[in-house]
């Protein structure tokens, strides 16, 4: 049985403030946990999981047993963040990126996305079109909330998610091309490819806050066949990714 101790610093990490002060994330289930162990970015700190897993995944010389622990199904329970846990938990050191400053760059810029699952699926969607850096505005969800990391797969090794003052962040940046998605830009079937400049997508319901919208001058927009109000973030995301870039 894990230590008290032990169980009550895991269970700490799910507030933002400690895990900034560790420098840790954590993330849950073999699938996410068997990729991040395989980033050359992020250092394993200590590894949890059930015989079962450990049956299937520690041969020979593997090179994580020093920080692997046992635990039961109970012990995985007390310090799961999900509601099922799934055989392994991890502690991570948070990664290590490459600026990826320079021409020839899409990026993603976030204002005040805060719901978790979106954030997660907005890195994901990036991950898959090649997109390796996302601006966030300050208000937006922790991207090592461990929500945030499920939703990820993953992802979040490779994907580098900053957070800056937007308006202060495009004042630096007068060069770089701004792309606004909203209900009244430019249709993006019509628009071309995008070979470099910033994407600009909006909190779930408000939109794109008015201060950081009258800086940019190209606004664009997935055309609507139905009558829904608005699309999820992270669903208008991959869309406008899926034709812009």
């Amino acid at each position: 049985m894990l230590m008290k101790a032990k169980i009550k610093y895991i269970q700490s990490l799910s507030q933002k403030k400690l895990r900034e002060e560790e420098g840790v994330f954590i993330a849950e289930g073999p699938k996410i946990v068997e990729e991040i162990l395989q980033a050359s970015n992020v250092e394993a700190k200590q590894l949890f999981a059930t015989s079962k897993w450990i049956g299937q995944n520690v041969h020979g010389d593997w090179k994580h047993k020093q920080i692997l622990i046992q635990v039961d199904d109970d012990d995985l329970k007390r310090i799961s963040f999900l509601q099922t846990p799934n055989q392994v938990l991890g502690i991570f050191r948070q990664p290590v990126f490459i600026p990826v400053e320079g021409t020839n760059k899409i990026s993603l810029m976030l204002d005040t996305i805060q719901d978790p699952g979106n954030l997660g699926s907005i890195i994901r969607c990036a991950d898959w079109f090649g997109v390796h850096q996302i601006i966030c505005s300050p208000d937006c969800v922790d991207v090592f909330n461990p929500k945030v990391v499920q939703s990820t797969m993953g992802s979040i090794c490779r994907v580098q998610v900053i957070y800056e003052n937007l308006v202060s962040y495009l004042l630096k940046h007068p060069s770089i091309p701004v792309y606004a998605a909203t209900l009244k830009g430019r249709d993006i079937t019509e628009s071309s490819i995008i070979k470099e400049g910033i994407i600009l997508i909006g909190n779930e319901s408000k939109g794109i806050q008015p201060e950081l919208l009258s800086m940019v001058k190209n606004h664009i927009t997935i055309p609507r066949k139905g009558n829904a109000e608005s699309l999820n973030a992270a669903v208008a995301t991959g869309i406008l990714l899926s034709h812009l870039v």
